[in-house]
C-alpha cells in the first residue's frame, strides 16, 4: 500500500482520487501534483511504482501544508480568533455557526440536539 504523507492510500483507486484521501488535498490540487510530477490520472496506485511514489511525495514536500501541519495552523487560528475576542472567535467558543448562517431555525448540527421544553406543573383547579 502506497503511503504518502503520513496516509495509507487505497490501493484500488485512482491515483488522483486517492490522494484526496490526504487531509488538504481535493481534487484540483491532487491534479496539479500528479502533472507537476508527470504521473498519468488514470494509474491505479497499486499499479505506482516506488519511484512514482517517491515523486508524488516530494512534490507534496515540497508544497506543504498537508495532515498535521495544516490540521495544526487551522486550529492555531481559530484559537487566534479566540483569543482576540473577534465575532468570529466568540461564535466559535459558543460552538455556533461562524459564518452568518441563521440559526433561529437550523444550524442543529453545529448547536446538537434541540433541548426539550421544561413543562411547568400542572396546577390543581378549586376543590370543593
Amino acid at each position: 500500500m502506497a503511503r504518502v504523507a503520513g496516509v495509507d492510500l487505497p490501493r484500488g483507486k485512482r491515483v488522483e482520487v486517492a490522494l484526496t484521501y490526504i487531509y488538504g488535498i481535493g481534487p484540483a490540487r491532487s491534479r496539479r501534483i500528479l502533472a507537476k510530477a508527470g504521473i498519468d490520472l488514470s494509474v491505479r496506485v497499486k499499479d505506482l511504482s516506488e519511484e512514482e511514489g517517491a515523486k508524488i511525495a516530494k512534490v507534496i514536500d515540497g508544497e506543504g501544508g498537508v495532515e498535521g501541519d495544516l490540521r495544526k495552523e487551522v486550529s492555531m487560528n481559530i484559537k487566534r480568533l479566540m483569543e482576540i475576542g473577534s465575532y468570529r472567535g466568540m461564535r466559535h467558543r459558543r460552538n455556533l455557526p461562524v459564518r452568518g448562517q441563521r440559526t433561529h431555525t437550523n444550524a442543529r448540527t453545529r448547536k446538537g440536539p434541540r433541548k426539550g421544553m421544561i413543562a411547568k406543573p400542572k396546577s390543581a383547579g378549586p376543590k370543593g
